[in-house]
């Protein structure tokens, strides 16, 4: 399967009868080489800088019926800072805190510095900087409006493949802080949370990152640190994204609103590196470097679960990741936004690195649930990743600039 001499290749029989790792595993296969552009000499083309006002000096719309940074093209660093409410923190406590991390985050989206910020020199570029607020069951609770809780706002039912870690796991309060410079994305966590301690204590933080701007067109789908593309099956722009992602009515405290889905998935890198590429693609589904799905060319072509080939198989094995998060109704999909993160290595090697899932969706119980489902059930990737932490929050609607984010749940 790998083509290569004296390298032990995983057959698909095997893969079919209890993963790659009980089959014996595989040495990696050949490696890829992307060749760049040659310039007029034949040498490779100097790289040209972006302009400053391209990146540092971009700016995101804070205020709108929305809150930014869902829909929004993703950017290149994030923090997911959730919180733990501080008890007797109450409706009125609530609406000063929000008022107070709405009004910093207004500031420093547009490259103002919060007010009484000690470092404003770091506030002036917002990099596209987005903050977007999430409410855990717990907020609900202190606030006296459980009733206005979304339904599918709940800790995920129990599934086997999770190994969910507290540490990582669970909050009353999300702020997701996305920026396209690291320095941007840290300053605005360190003034949230400084403004946050009297009312709560951060409770987990996850970092994260995708390619910076100007690495690649924009467009690109994301790779996660497996080297696969994540998020090519995400709703398209417009109606599509609008019909799976966002509330369209109800009460004001709904309308416009999603919720979020955060998962922390562990990827073992070292025995992913034991697979072929061959192997590797059979467990995703699609090809490594163009994202085509196994029956196809390009990357966004559809796949044909019914082909078979030479050996009698489907082409697109019923495991593959591809098959068991296939959904073809845009009122079923999510839309994915995630980060990856790498840990510091033991002295053995071995690292907690992976991917922070962030999954937008109008109702967690109707989109985003079947699919872990059938993924929990049968995904051969399960046998190189493990959610070591899951929570899920409410996105409440977006404020008007004299408002302030959570006005229609506390008011």
């Amino acid at each position: 399967m790998t083509g290569q001499p004296g390298v032990r290749a995983v057959s698909r029989r095997g893969l079919l009868a209890g993963g790659a790792l009980a089959a014996g595993g595989a040495l990696a296969g050949g490696a890829v080489v992307v060749a760049g552009r040659d310039g007029p000499t034949g040498g490779p083309t100097a790289p040209q800088p972006s302009p400053v006002a391209a990146v540092g000096g971009m700016v995101e719309p804070f205020h709108g019926p929305r809150q930014a940074g869902v829909a929004t093209e993703p950017q290149a660093h994030a923090a997911f800072v959730a919180f733990t409410l501080r008890p007797g923190t109450d409706r009125a406590a609530l609406g000063r805190l929000l008022r107070l991390l709405s009004d910093d985050a207004a500031r420093l989206t547009q490259g103002r510095p919060a007010l009484a910020d000690t470092e404003a020199e770091l506030g002036l570029l917002p990099a596209r900087l987005t903050v977007t607020f999430g409410f855990g069951p717990g907020l609900y609770r202190a606030a006296g409006v459980d009733d206005r809780r979304p339904a599918s706002v709940a800790d995920l039912p129990a599934l086997r493949i999770d190994r969910l870690q507290p540490a990582w796991s669970g909050g009353d309060l999300l702020v997701q802080i996305c920026a396209d410079d690291a320095v941007t994305v840290a300053h605005a966590q360190r003034v949230l949370v400084k403004d946050s301690r009297p009312f709560a204590t951060v409770r987990w933080v996850q970092q994260g990152f995708r390619r910076s701007p100007g690495v690649e067109p924009a467009g690109h789908t994301q790779r996660n640190l497996f080297g696969q593309l994540d998020g090519t099956a995400n709703p398209r722009p417009g109606v599509a994204l609008d019909t799976a992602v966002w509330v369209p009515d109800g009460p004001d405290w709904l309308r416009d609103s999603t919720t979020l889905v955060v998962r922390r998935i562990s990827m073992n890198l070292e025995t992913w590196d034991l697979l072929g590429r061959t192997d590797r693609e059979l467990a995703v589904g699609r090809r490594l470097d163009t994202g085509a799905p196994l029956t196809g060319t390009g990357e966004h072509d559809e796949p044909d679960f019914a082909a078979v080939g030479d050996d009698g198989l489907t082409v697109i094995p019923d495991f593959s990741h591809l098959t068991r998060a296939r959904v073809t109704d845009d009122r079923l999909k999510i839309l994915r936004r995630p980060y990856n993160y790498d840990g510091v290595p033991s002295p053995q090697g071995h690292a907690d690195s992976g991917l922070i899932f962030a999954s937008y969706q109008a109702d967690v119980t109707a989109q985003f649930l079947p699919i872990q489902r059938r993924l929990a059930d049968r995904d051969l990737l399960n046998e190189w990743t493990t959610p070591i932490g899951s929570a899920v929050f409410a996105v409440p609607p977006g404020c008007p600039p004299d408002g302030w984010i959570g006005q229609q749940v506390l008011g």
